[in-house]
């Protein structure tokens, strides 16, 4: 029987708790300075996890390397069978050829592609955060972006940057029920107060995602979309999470901003059209080749065809030009019936997970679940003494869905008309596509598991919860850390959770308040986490340059969390405390 003891080193709850930051410091630095690829840094990282928890914790090397284990078949099931099904269904449609049918269907929408970032990567990817999250949208979102002409760097990080404001209502709002369990606050609370918190992000992310693609004049030049998108998505997202119903909260704010924006455009269109063009296609290199080639790429205005200056000349950028797009798009007209098969794996996707949530329905997947103590951490014990829920592992085959994606993907197959011989050859490619990624996000999840079972979590949490009342500060900053470590805002909510609730009412705030932060800063923390990066950059041929990415947007995850823990303390003070419920 392992407890941890949160002061461990020393008797001191600072001492331990900046031991206990090693792994996390020793990730961030692999990742962001000495720029090693995410599988490697995500390893070494777990290994000084597992130092930490024998060394300072005193944690049996058994149960250490069992926690590690666990968190790596968490990894693996349910957060990766999620985005590998997702992207086996994304690989058929291309290989089928309707991802270019959609990709047309999209581009007619505007053929500039600051408005293409904000309705791909902002809104069609909020509907997949919310239909699957895990990771799925920035995987598909960032080839799309490159199907339509975006270099693979650039597109991989509005993605990233995108996957923000929706991912508290992720996966039909797994994260805020997570959180109403682990919390013990109501769950229409949490949703009210989330609801309240992270659309203020959706009013910007549109505009961030039109700075990433073309600085503060792209911004001006299209802020009226920027701001109707913005807006709507935030107006949907508050309204739905308040008096509609949580699940669908992302649902509707996707459809809401993405009509929003498709209305617009019908009165008003931006005054020049941005695309990028490749200048020198002897030196481009494959969006599926992880090679960096000296290559040199301008942007320039599609009505005066101004250069906008070279880029940068180590990014590598997408074989398939703006102009060999153009030349493959030449005089074709998609059907009707061409563009309905196109939508077709989106429309099962979103139809399944619904009939999925029908109470009768619901229950019938959920029956086969099965939940078994993991073998070698029996006993477990958190800092408080009580029984650990973290060695039982919860295997709903049937229900989990990466399995509703799988299921998705099968009836795909006869709705775009692929062979099942080539169904199958996609899908082994798809594991092999996503090799490297696999790896990260198991050496994470262990990370994680290993630093929650020895008490390196806890330290950490209750150190912060020093702070008094500056707590209502740090709450935020704790769900990001929490994210940033394991990826998944539904993880962090079940780490922190009772942590910020108890924290809170040690030093007279809210409860429910710093408990909702905790989910609405942990999504700012979604973007930097190793398994997102190390998703993004297999989805566009980047594997090794995650230390790139994660440089790109760092700046744009702080900025959005240093906002997010000001208007936090604001709520928890009068100044802005009448907006919670």
């Amino acid at each position: 029987m392992y407890r941890p003891v949160l002061d461990a080193v020393a008797g001191s709850l600072t001492i331990t708790a900046l031991v206990a930051m090693l792994p996390l410091l020793t990730l961030f630095v692999l990742l962001g300075v000495l720029r090693l690829a995410a599988w490697k840094a995500a390893l070494i990282s777990l290994a000084v996890s597992v130092v930490v928890a024998l060394a300072a914790y005193s944690m049996p090397v058994g149960a250490a390397v069992s926690a590690g284990l666990e968190g790596a078949a968490f990894g693996f099931f349910p957060i990766l069978w999620i985005v590998i099904n997702a992207i086996w269904l994304y690989n058929m449609t291309v290989e089928t050829g309707h991802f270019d049918v959609l990709r047309r269907s999209f581009a007619k929408v505007s053929d500039d592609q600051r408005i293409q970032a904000v309705i791909i990567a902002f809104c069609f990817g909020a509907l997949l955060e919310a239909l699957a999250g895990f990771g799925t949208p920035v995987a598909i979102t960032s080839v799309m972006l490159i199907a339509l002409g975006f270099r693979p760097i650039k597109a991989a990080t509005v993605a990233l940057v995108a996957n923000t404001a929706p991912v508290a209502f992720g996966a039909l709002a797994v994260p805020i029920t997570t959180l109403a369990t682990v919390s013990g606050e109501s769950e229409h609370v949490l949703a009210q107060i989330v609801g309240r918190q992270t659309p203020l992000l959706g009013v910007f992310v549109p505009m961030a995602l039109v700075y990433i693609v073309d600085k503060g004049k792209g911004v001006r030049a299209t802020l009226p979309a920027t701001l109707t998108c913005g807006i709507a998505f935030a107006v949907a997202q508050f309204a739905t999470s308040n008096f509609l119903s949580t699940q669908l909260t992302d649902i509707v704010a996707a459809l809401v901003g993405a009509l929003s924006v498709v209305l617009l455009l019908r009165v008003w269109q931006p005054t020049d059209t941005y695309v990028e063009t490749e200048t020198d296609e002897h030196e481009l290199v494959g969006a599926n080749s992880a090679a960096t080639v000296g290559g040199a790429a301008a942007s320039r205005r599609g009505d005066a065809g101004a250069g906008r200056g070279p880029a940068r000349h180590d990014e590598p950028v997408p074989s398939t030009t703006v102009g060999d797009l153009a030349a493959r798009d030449e005089g074709k007209v998609d059907s009707t019936r061409e563009v309905v098969k196109a939508y077709a794996p989106y429309l099962i996707i979103i139809a399944l997970f619904i009939i999925a949530q029908l109470p009768g329905i619901k229950g019938a997947l959920d029956a086969p679940t099965r939940a078994f103590a993991w073998p070698g951490l029996d006993g477990l014990k958190t800092a408080s003494g009580k029984t650990s829920t973290l060695p039982t592992f919860k295997l709903n085959w049937l229900s989990a869905a990466g399995t509703l994606m799988l299921i998705a993907g099968l009836l795909t197959i006869p709705a775009i008309g692929i062979s099942p011989a080539k169904a199958l050859k996609a899908y082994g490619a798809t594991y092999k596509q996503l090799a490297s990624a696999i790896l990260t996000v198991m050496a994470v999840l262990g990370l994680a598991y290993v630093m929650n079972a020895s008490g390196q979590t806890a330290s950490l949490g209750s150190w912060m919860a020093g702070a008094g009342a500056a707590f209502a500060i740090l709450s935020p900053i704790l769900g990001w850390l929490g994210v940033a470590v394991t990826g998944s805002d539904t993880s962090s909510n079940s780490l922190f959770g009772a942590l910020q609730v108890s924290a809170a009412k040690d030093v007279g705030l809210s409860p429910a308040l710093m408990a909702a932060a905790n989910s609405s800063g942990g999504v700012l923390g979604k973007m930097i986490s190793p398994q997102n990066l190390a998703i993004a950059a297999a989805a566009v041929g980047l594997s090794g340059r995650e230390g790139d990415l994660f440089r790109k947007v760092v700046g744009w995850s702080l900025g959005f969390l240093a906002f997010m823990c000001v208007i936090v303390f604001l709520q928890s003070t009068s100044v802005l405390g009448w907006m919670l419920p």
